[in-house]
């Protein structure tokens, strides 16, 4: 942070006391109860739970499978509920561990969503995280990737983010066409493959259009 150490003191006492961070036994620090505190908030203020978790445990009890809201932060991307379905899968990510960027069925109708500045800024920082997803290394040919996903207006991941599990997802979007986020069903690879794919794809964007429809 670079500041004195006196600072650095007065800065980890003001978070102590805040309840940001707590000390331990060893003399060592953690996170404090008060973060528990403010992610209970953040689910409470959050719009897209708000509307969605009604959508979402319809979906999960409908299907037997579970269901995902994700969503961008600046340049991370979250997972924010999950509805579990009928055979509850163990996940890797789950609220509160950044997912790669450009793996899996969320992120990327996610980022078809986002205007072209936005995607191109995105494409140019993140050059090796995209030659690592397998995705063209070419602007024109990246963009056309997305712009196919953008139409579909869904898209199906096998085994992209982890390798038993595959997913069919639809973005969030609020009124005014800006992206809130994606509505996801998550499976393994092997039920996927005996699922109807295209009526699953259409449950999903109906009701993530209907999310999307109560979003402000």
């Amino acid at each position: 942070m670079q500041v004195s150490l006196p600072t650095g003191y007065r800065y980890v006492r003001m978070l102590t006391d805040a309840g940001l961070l707590q000390r331990t036994a060893d003399s060592q620090y953690t996170l404090g109860p008060r973060i528990v505190v403010l992610d209970h908030y953040i689910r409470l203020s959050d719009p897209v739970l708000q509307h969605g978790l009604p959508f979402m445990k319809e979906l999960a009890a409908q299907t037997g499978l579970d269901c995902v809201v994700s969503a961008l932060y600046g340049g991370q991307l979250l997972d924010t509920h999950r509805e579990t379905g009928s055979a509850p899968l163990n996940l890797s990510y789950g609220r509160g561990r950044p997912r790669p960027l450009f793996r899996g069925a969320a992120p990327k109708v996610i980022l078809a969503a986002l205007p072209t500045a936005a995607l191109h800024k995105l494409f140019d920082a993140r050059q090796g995280e995209v030659a690592a997803a397998g995705l063209p290394t070419d602007w024109p040919n990246f963009r056309r990737t997305f712009s196919r996903i953008r139409k579909a207006g869904f898209y199906r991941s096998h085994g992209e983010l982890e390798a038993s599990l595959a997913a069919v997802a639809a973005p969030l979007l609020h009124p005014d066409g800006r992206v809130a986020g994606a509505l996801s069903l998550v499976t393994t690879v092997d039920r996927m493959a005996v699922i109807d794919t295209t009526k699953l794809a259409q449950r999903v964007m109906r009701a993530a259009q209907d999310i999307g429809s109560r979003l402000p």
